[in-house]
């Protein structure tokens, strides 16, 4: 008995070290499979939305088409929900979320994250004809189209507001130009995006959070893939270098948004 308790344990220690080096090898599954799954919105202009034609495209998307190129593997983008999205990650639906997800220590806690490729702040949205909301102080009692989940409805609820849930930025500036809700809390490019596209839109920027030097955005990662995640640093740095970022970011931006 004693015999066959130490070969049933003999057998049993090579699964249980395998174990760790299996799940935490997510590069070399990418490099295998030749894809690079990445899970994003679909609804997050200029980020990740749907053309007039229906063909996804945005800033995220082609920066995750770059990375994958560097990566020497084709991209493979999951659609979903904002509010699920993250959640995704966990069960292996993709290998990254590209979706300007931005870096906190809440996130770093329980995910690993790229080197930040983008930055961006908060900002205030009211009709041009509101008189009463100036600062985000004024968002008390007030309703604000927002994602209950992202920071910019986090930051809304702290000052007051009565979150009204919405899936995207679109949904929040229609709520918004409908008078449904006084205000959205959002972000400042896809302000900008809006504003370039629709730029008779009666619309103004209020407020503008400074409270901090912006929020700093990257790759989402399952924790503990050093590989991936220095593979991936190494393809941000690469697109960096060669030009190829800044043609992506005046493509959506007209200017820089890496700082």
């Amino acid at each position: 008995m004693k015999a066959l308790r130490s070969l049933l344990l003999a057998a049993l220690i090579p699964a249980f070290a395998a174990a760790p080096a299996i799940a935490a090898d997510d590069l070399a599954q990418v490099k295998t499979s030749g894809v690079f799954r990445v899970g994003t919105e679909g609804t997050y202009a200029p980020f990740t939305y749907h053309d007039e034609t229906g063909k996804l495209t945005g800033f995220d998307v082609d920066i995750a088409s770059a990375i994958a190129q560097r990566l020497g593997v084709k991209p493979q983008f999951v659609e979903g929900k904002w509010d699920g999205l993250i959640a995704g990650l966990d069960v292996n639906r993709y290998d990254a979320v590209i979706n300007e997800v931005s870096i906190t220590d809440a996130r770093k806690a329980k995910y690993d994250f790229s080197s930040p490729y983008i930055a961006t702040h908060a900002v205030l949205i009211v009709r041009a004809d509101n008189a009463t909301i100036h600062s985000f102080d004024d968002l008390k009692g007030k309703k604000s189209a927002n994602t209950l989940t992202s920071n910019f409805g986090k930051l809304a609820a702290a000052h007051g507001a009565d979150v009204v849930p919405v899936q995207g930025f679109n949904e929040s500036i229609d709520l918004l130009t409908s008078g449904r809700v006084d205000a959205t809390v959002n972000d400042s490019l896809s302000y900008l995006d809006f504003q370039k596209h629709k730029p008779d839109a009666k619309l103004k920027i209020a407020a503008i959070d400074t409270s901090s030097a912006g929020d700093q955005s990257g790759v989402l990662l399952r924790k503990g893939n050093p590989a991936l995640v220095a593979a991936i640093d190494k393809a941000l740095a690469d697109i960096k270098a060669d030009g190829t970022y800044a043609k992506i970011s005046q493509k959506y931006f007209g200017k820089d948004v890496s700082q």
